[in-house]
């Protein structure tokens, strides 16, 4: 294998990364989700977001692809960036929600809050932390 083909397979990666991302976000949810499990609704994300973030992919793939023999990879990149930046602020909230939220049953109920932590019975064995 040359060396030169790295880079095209690079992009054919990141550019079937970016047709995986355009695919979600214009199909409906129901095709793999049949009905929510969850307690809480999720924020719904953005489509419009998604199809963006999607193209800066192909965008940034784009330039993978042409190397530096393309007059217009550079322009590719730039385009790539802009949909990639549009496409997170359009999905701010989503990802907020789905990186920062640690969900209700990672916490103690309100009426338990300034209760103190109680110790484990002295009959169950120890977890140990190495």
């Amino acid at each position: 294998m040359r060396l030169e083909t790295i880079p095209i397979l690079v992009g054919l990666l990141i550019g079937f990364i970016g047709l995986g991302l355009l695919f979600d976000a214009w199909t409906p949810d129901e095709i793999v989700v049949k009905r929510e499990r969850r307690r809480r609704p999720r924020v719904e994300r953005h489509r419009g977001g998604e199809a963006a973030v999607g193209l800066g992919v192909l965008c940034m793939a784009a330039a993978w692809l042409g190397r530096d023999t393309w007059d217009y990879s550079i322009v590719a990149v730039i385009v790539g960036c802009v949909f990639l930046l549009y496409g997170t602020w359009r999905n701010r909230h989503y990802l907020h929600d789905t990186l920062g939220n640690r969900g209700a049953l990672r916490r103690r109920a309100e009426s338990e809050q300034d209760k103190p932590l109680t110790p484990p019975p002295a009959d169950q064995p120890k977890m140990r932390i190495r």
